[in-house]
């Protein structure tokens, strides 16, 4: 293969990224005309229509969207490599793309972000707060941090946290004009704060076991929240009873801000995994990042396939 034609390949594969010839173009340092020739150039060579352009974005075709396919993790692979053959002259650098939701990042990842940062100043990290299954290979994240029993099982999988127990809480105040609640079916009478779906919409049943078995309790109260220091502030706040996770709450529980109740119905949920697509080489600065989280959490089981 050519020089000019590894180059056009590339350049196709920004172009579809950006699914903008104008963006593309600035990305890779050359006029939207030269752009635009390279990849009519590309088309007439191979024969097929890649892209499909309108006077408002570019899109793949059914041929450009295959080749993408075949393309990108090749790009990736070799971009990986260089990586890490940069890691034999210096300190592992670049920036970590991770999407997860907000108690992951603040229990897991910010407890060990200040001190990984200070350790490898050449490294960047980007977190995306997202409640729903993203896919981290089709949106190009370095890695994703979920539940055990969420994670797609063809992923490489690094467990970073404990186990993590749910917990229902209410205010002294709430609960001196309301009676405790004895079972999860009890919550009916009560003012429970929801929690809401930014992905898709809906709102959180809450979790519940009896004997080892699980079951699902849809709430109503005159709240309804997409986060979960919201849910923290109405519940100390006298507002209603909240579900959140007990590291949230233990510090308010034990110093008499909140009352823990049904603790013997919640679930115990297998904690956190750090998660990234199964390649040959992982980007040095991804390694350093999952050792620092080993380090920190004292968990270092890995798993390919599942848990």
């Amino acid at each position: 293969m050519k020089c000019d034609e590894l180059n056009d390949l590339a350049a196709f594969v920004v172009v579809a990224d950006e699914m903008s010839f104008t963006r593309a173009a600035s990305k890779l340092g050359m006029s939207p005309s030269a752009l635009s020739h390279a990849m009519k150039a590309l088309e007439d060579r191979l024969g097929l229509r890649l892209l499909a352009r309108t006077t408002r974005r570019v899109s793949t075709t059914e041929a450009g969207e295959r080749l993408l396919k075949t393309l990108r993790p090749a790009f990736e692979d070799i971009s990986a490599e260089l990586t890490a053959l940069g890691e034999l002259r210096d300190k592992p650098a670049g920036t970590i793309r991770i999407t997860t939701f907000k108690h992951a990042a603040t229990s897991v990842l910010w407890a060990v972000l200040p001190d990984f940062l200070d350790a490898y100043p050449d490294i960047r990290v980007e977190i995306t707060i997202d409640d729903g299954l993203t896919d981290i290979v089709a949106n190009r994240y370095d890695a994703g941090i979920r539940f055990g029993e969420k994670v797609a099982k063809d992923m490489i999988a690094v467990r970073v946290g404990p186990d993590i127990q749910a917990a229902v809480v209410g205010s002294p105040a709430y609960f001196t004009n309301h009676s405790v609640p004895n079972t999860p079916q009890d919550l009916a009478g009560h003012r429970c704060i929801n929690y809401r779906f930014v992905t898709d919409g809906g709102l959180y049943s809450w979790e519940f076991k009896e004997n080892g078995r699980p079951f699902q309790v849809r709430v109503d109260g005159p709240l309804v929240f997409n986060d979960g220091d919201l849910i923290l502030a109405a519940a100390l706040a006298g507002q209603g009873i909240g579900y959140l996770y007990e590291d949230q709450i233990a510090d308010h529980v034990a110093e008499g801000r909140l009352i823990q109740v049904l603790a013997e119905w919640c679930p115990t949920s297998p904690g956190y995994y750090l998660y990234h697509p199964n390649r040959r080489q992982t980007p040095p600065a991804l390694t350093a990042l999952i050792d620092a989280l080993r380090v920190k959490s004292a968990y270092g089981q890995t798993a390919q396939t599942g848990m």
